[in-house]
């Protein structure tokens, strides 16, 4: 169940360069980070191997792919907001992106987020949203994003 709830434009701009919420923990396993291998066609050993990552790599174990931690932003997303009264939403890109530090196979994370700017655009409200995804028992975030939603609210 998500946090914050809001049904229209005015609802969501009031956390306007506010913190959002923070979404549940969720850990990153090895079984995860094969099949966004199989589904991206990304088999680099450093992701699918940990015999030899635990050898090779200077983590000692297989890390999760930049793009599979990006890809699971809607899910921590729709933990902290549930936006109601909406025809469509788009993911509409991504802004600033910046990986501070690999995401190891079986390291827990989640996503604080922070309402950076909305606009009305013509009917459709352009939310962008700052995530941080922070890695549990890590100071450093796996990475700082600004997310870019499009919501097109009914009347």
């Amino acid at each position: 169940m998500a946090q914050v709830t809001v049904s229209s434009f005015e609802e969501f701009e009031k956390f306007l360069g506010k913190e959002i919420g923070t979404s549940d923990y969720l850990k990153i396993t090895q079984e995860m980070i094969n099949k966004f291998a199989d589904a991206t066609l990304d088999h680099q050993w450093i992701h699918t191997d940990p015999e030899r990552a635990a050898k090779e790599s200077p983590f000692k174990t297989t890390i999760a792919h930049g793009y599979l931690t990006i890809s699971v932003l809607p899910h921590l997303w729709f933990q902290i907001m549930e936006v109601r009264n909406i025809k469509m939403l788009v993911n509409y890109g991504i802004e600033k992106l910046k990986y501070n530090q690999p995401v190891l196979v079986n390291d827990e994370v989640r996503v604080t987020t922070k309402l950076k700017n909305i606009s009305n655009l013509r009917g459709i409200t352009k939310a962008e949203i700052d995530a941080r995804l922070e890695i549990k028992g890590n100071k450093k975030p796996a990475y700082d994003a600004t997310i870019v939603f499009l919501y097109n609210f009914n009347n």
